[in-house]
């Protein structure tokens, strides 16, 4: 099974039809659009040690260009608007807005470009790309599953990922700590991330 093959017999709140396995890889091979609307790119972080905070961002935008015969070829780009984060806290959400954190005045967009596309074996890939935050650009890789394709009742062929990645949020300046009275501080260094993608082929 290689990349495109993976059948699935769920379908999903989207309304799309199952995917199934395509006869022809090279037909999938293509230019897509990412659906924000059925697209997730959520964070974790540890908070006074003891929980974790979950979070997403609400406003991105992004592209694909997928290569059927050759995954290698393949590549991803993204932006997303860090004034959109939402962690379900209006006050943390404006905390994570301001110069302690994002900086959204100065820095409003996280953007991830990127370099290179490992096939893993099976529906597994290795995403390898540039991701700048504050205007500083570092390397990231992140674990991609390639979840299949369909054609949802509109007649757009969707293909689906999900993932995830860690990252040391201080590689990208993000530094503000607090120091617990009982030891540690207060947020994690180390940010989990993962991500749904559903992204629409492009007409023609």
């Amino acid at each position: 099974m290689g990349l495109f093959s993976r059948k699935n017999d769920s379908g999903s709140d989207s309304g799309t039809a199952p995917a199934t396995a395509a006869t022809d890889l090279t037909e999938l091979t293509g230019d897509y659009t990412i659906d924000p609307a059925h697209t997730t790119l959520g964070f974790s972080a540890r908070h006074a040690m003891v929980t974790n905070v979950k979070g997403s961002f609400n406003e991105l935008e992004g592209t694909l260009h997928l290569d059927g015969s050759d995954p290698a070829k393949s590549s991803a780009s993204i932006d997303v608007q860090l004034a959109s984060v939402d962690t379900g806290s209006p006050d943390r959400d404006g905390h994570l807005k301001s110069g302690d954190f994002f900086k959204v005045d100065e820095f409003p967009v996280m953007s991830f470009r990127s370099t290179q596309v490992e096939p893993l074996g099976g529906e597994d890939y290795r995403l390898t790309g540039e991701l700048t935050i504050h205007g500083i650009t570092k390397p990231l890789t992140i674990d991609l599953e390639f979840n299949g394709v369909a054609t949802d009742p509109f007649g757009n062929e969707r293909a689906g990922f999900e993932g995830k990645s860690e990252l040391l949020r201080s590689d990208w300046g993000l530094t503000y700590n607090a120091t617990l009275e009982t030891g540690g501080v207060l947020v994690s260094d180390r940010i989990k991330l993962n991500f749904d993608i559903s992204a629409i082929k492009n007409a023609g």
